[in-house]
């Protein structure tokens, strides 16, 4: 006979024990299980395997899941957008933490919340026995407990989201937000601005309105006098940096550096 599994702790739970300390979190978007494995070995809190952005689908996730999942960092999946048959198929393979992008009101969370529960207090179909998620039926109880097993964090990167924070906070099942401000930016007319002023505030308010009821609020935040600023006003976790970007930035510094001293001129892209 099987000897029952147990699941990982969830993101809600890593929250849990944080005990003030802010989680530190990468992205990982380049859709590849060797960088996956690279950054979860980081040190990292948590890491956001990204399938709204980047060329991620079943397939790779899983495969990331997999090649992270010897590494304490806590993985979080973003589907493209809160499809209730995209959560399904993301959960039954076995993602226990879901980020959610693009939630603009409470009525929203709430239809979320009810994708990612069965029935009757939601609508997820029962998969069970095919799926990673209960490790093929090996998880003792899973359907009964299927919800202890899973968080759930919606983005808040609109102004509509902003003016609706308190709700959205308030909503039985959310287990954090997570504000994105560059899309944040855009829809309050200031494209490509996170540190606007106006941006800052509204991040500030989301942040302030999860403390009051109680939910956990991170941000994105890759310049890091913003991470500061956010982790000193009470965001509970922070995404500090992409694999994609951090490879960018590293291989234009290097050549940087050694271009004067090779000689020559540099070509140019």
């Amino acid at each position: 006979m099987p000897v029952p599994l147990t699941l990982p702790p969830t993101f809600r739970d890593r929250l849990a024990e944080a005990d003030g300390r802010a989680l530190i979190g990468l992205w990982t978007c380049a859709g590849s299980p060797v960088t996956a494995e690279i950054v979860a070995g980081s040190g990292c809190d948590w890491v956001l395997l990204d399938a709204e952005h980047s060329p991620n689908g079943l397939e790779s996730v899983l495969a990331q899941l997999h090649a992270m999942s010897a590494y304490p960092a806590t993985p979080l999946v973003r589907p493209p957008f809160g499809d209730t048959v995209l959560i399904k198929q993301f959960l039954d393979l076995g993602a226990q933490n879901l980020l959610i992008p693009m939630v603009d009101s409470a009525e929203q969370a709430e239809q979320i919340v009810r994708a990612a529960r069965y029935p009757l207090g939601g609508v997820r179909g029962v998969g069970s026995a095919l799926a990673r998620s209960a490790r093929w039926n090996r998880v003792d109880g899973y359907l009964g407990r299927a919800s202890e097993t899973i968080s759930l964090t919606v983005q808040i990167e609109s102004a509509a989201a902003v003016q609706d924070v308190e709700r959205i906070a308030a909503v039985d099942g959310v287990d954090a937000l997570f504000v994105g401000p560059s899309d944040l930016a855009a829809s309050m007319g200031h494209l490509g601005q996170q540190s606007h002023p106006e941006v800052v505030d509204a991040v500030l308010r989301s942040i302030e309105a999860g403390r009051a009821a109680g939910t956990p609020v991170g941000v994105n935040a890759f310049v890091p006098a913003d991470a500061e600023r956010y982790i000193a006003a009470g965001a509970s976790f922070v995404a500090v940096g992409a694999d994609v970007a951090i490879l960018a930035r590293q291989t234009e510094a290097l050549v940087d550096r050694f271009a004067g001293v090779a000689g020559g001129e540099r070509s140019s892209y």
